[in-house]
């Protein structure tokens, strides 16, 4: 029998490494010829600190191969300085987009980001906030879902701050930013009426999403505002198997529709490739079609399509900003902010005579 030899355990001190080998603080000070807080204050975002005292610490700790351990540094303080982020598409483009601009604003502040995933259901983002609680996050993100009344209560008791982005919910307890989905939906409506469409259809995400109820109201009301019908609906759960499956029962209808809009850009690719690559019918000859969100494949030769603009940079800002405020101010009162998004209009749609954006 062969022996074999274990390595015994090792201890961590509340610097975060092994304890005879970590570098601490103290060390680095005596390096820098400073106090132990010194070094405490060049390390923390925003603390003061005179420039040459910030020089001496960080040559020190360079030299030393010192690291500050910002978990030990949690506990004493009560802050994380982490934000928990939910999301619950990622192979639509506009998430991914809007997940790196979240992470560099945040990161920007101070704050890292821990990312989960969560299906539609309320019960599944549930179970992930639940799970984020336990990582003592100073705040949470929900990109696209929901948040029941239970774990609102439990964020509150806990004072963690919710903000609800690109997602928005019928009650008051959390701030929430989304594009003004309704007026996207009623400029499209206008669009399509301008061009003289007659039989128009809506292909929408997932019902339970405010996103898509908002933007289909809007379309909706945008059309009898012109005196048009909404000839033909279909859901496609945002999802490009879901918006293939609906483009295919739409326009295999007699008469079909000769203009549809579409509740994301992610479905209405798919859509375009049906229309065009299993129909055989011509865009925007033989039909308009119309998404929402801008992503960059929008402008790609290939789809060229017309669009409601969400403007990413903006709804990051002001998503970021009230997060920080409600840390900052535990006491301030919600607030749901609706950017304006544009048309914008390019060749996938019948642009209409004398139309100016």
């Amino acid at each position: 029998m062969r022996l074999r030899w274990l390595r015994a355990p090792t201890f961590l001190s509340t610097e975060g490494g092994p304890l005879a080998d970590r570098i601490t603080s103290f060390q680095v000070a005596q390096r820098a010829g400073v106090s132990q807080s010194a070094v405490s204050r060049v390390f923390t975002k925003g603390a003061s600190v005179s420039p040459k005292t910030a020089l001496k610490v960080r040559q020190a700790a360079l030299e030393l191969g010192y690291r500050p351990n910002v978990l030990a540094r949690s506990l004493i303080t009560g802050k994380s300085r982490i934000i928990g982020l939910i999301v619950a598409y990622l192979d639509n483009y506009f998430y991914p987009l809007a997940l790196e601009k979240l992470s560099n604003s945040l990161q920007a502040e101070g704050y890292h980001v821990l990312v989960f995933m969560a299906s539609n259901d309320t019960q599944s983002t549930d179970q992930v906030i639940d799970e984020l609680l336990d990582y003592q996050v100073d705040g949470i993100i929900t990109a696209s879902v929901g948040i029941s009344s239970d774990l609102t209560a439990r964020c509150a008791a806990a004072g963690v701050p919710v903000v609800l982005f690109n997602r928005s919910q019928d009650t008051t307890d959390h701030s929430a930013v989304t594009s003004n989905n309704f007026a996207g939906g009623q400029s499209v409506a206008a669009f399509f009426a301008a061009g003289q469409h007659q039989r128009i259809g809506y292909i929408g995400g997932w019902e339970g999403a405010s996103t898509q109820r908002d933007r289909e109201a809007g379309f909706r009301d945008g059309l009898t505002q012109a005196g048009l019908p909404l000839a033909a609906h279909e859901l496609g759960g945002f999802t490009v198997d879901g918006a293939k499956e609906g483009a295919r029962k739409m326009f295999n209808t007699s008469p079909r529709p000769d203009a549809v809009f579409v509740a994301t850009d992610h479905m209405a690719f798919a859509v375009m490739d049906v229309i065009r690559s299993e129909l055989g019918l011509r865009i925007p000859e033989d039909v308009s079609v119309v998404g929402y969100d801008d992503v960059p494949p929008a402008a790609w030769a290939a789809y060229d399509l017309t669009t409601v603009r969400q403007r990413a940079n903006v709804m990051v800002q002001e998503t970021v900003a009230l997060m920080i405020d409600k840390i900052s101010n535990p006491a301030s009162e919600p607030r749901h902010i609706k950017v304006d998004s544009p048309l914008v209009v390019r060749g996938s749609a019948k642009i209409p005579e004398g139309w100016t954006s």
